[in-house]
């Protein structure tokens, strides 16, 4: 990274985060910071932001961390979070993260969204209506979720990748597919 100073920060945790800083001349008061694919921190920085200040904006990035643990911890739904993690081994080996998931009552035709980026980065929801469908069913929309962990949008790896990991995805969308004729609505994974 051009201009780019490193420092490390804890997460709440206590598990170490590597910040690369990035002085911006386009940032003239604020400062603006993203996680990266590994974990790491890209923090932007006003240009003219004197070095004795940004020990002061590294506390502040510790603080926001802080807060969103405490929030995205609020949001988790054990249960859900213990059947998110079997999907994760048993399907996908443990490879892929997230930060919360929980059930949602406010998803009228989407089954299930995972965000990618900003500060919901790796939030996941689950529409509460399929609480009472099977588990094998609930179990493709949380694998559906994961998967976007990797793949964003519903490319053709994306649909590769879900179908070679989760071997009952085809029956899952039928499944689907049948509660939606019954029903006469539309019903959309994400």
């Amino acid at each position: 990274m051009k201009d780019s100073k490193q420092h490390t920060i804890s997460d709440p945790e206590g598990k170490p985060i590597l910040v690369h800083i990035r002085r911006d001349r386009r940032l003239k008061k604020s400062y603006r910071w993203v996680r990266d694919e590994n974990g790491d921190i890209l923090m932007r920085i006003p240009y003219r932001v004197p070095n004795r200040q940004i020990s002061q904006l590294l506390e502040e990035v510790t603080k926001q961390l802080k807060n969103q643990h405490k929030r995205r911890e609020r949001r988790t739904d054990k249960e859900l979070q213990r059947r998110a993690t079997h999907v994760n081994r048993r399907y996908f080996n443990g490879e892929l993260s997230w930060s919360s998931i929980r059930w949602a009552t406010n998803m009228r035709t989407r089954l299930g969204s995972c965000t990618n980026g900003g500060n919901t980065d790796g939030d996941i929801r689950i529409s509460d209506r399929i609480r009472g469908w099977p588990q094998w069913v609930i179990d493709y929309i949380i694998a559906h979720e994961l998967a976007h962990r990797r793949y964003a949008n519903h490319g053709p790896e994306f649909w590769a990748y879900l179908r070679s990991a989760y071997p009952q995805t085809e029956r899952a969308l039928g499944f689907i597919q049948g509660v939606s004729f019954a029903k006469q609505e539309p019903l959309n994974e994400d």
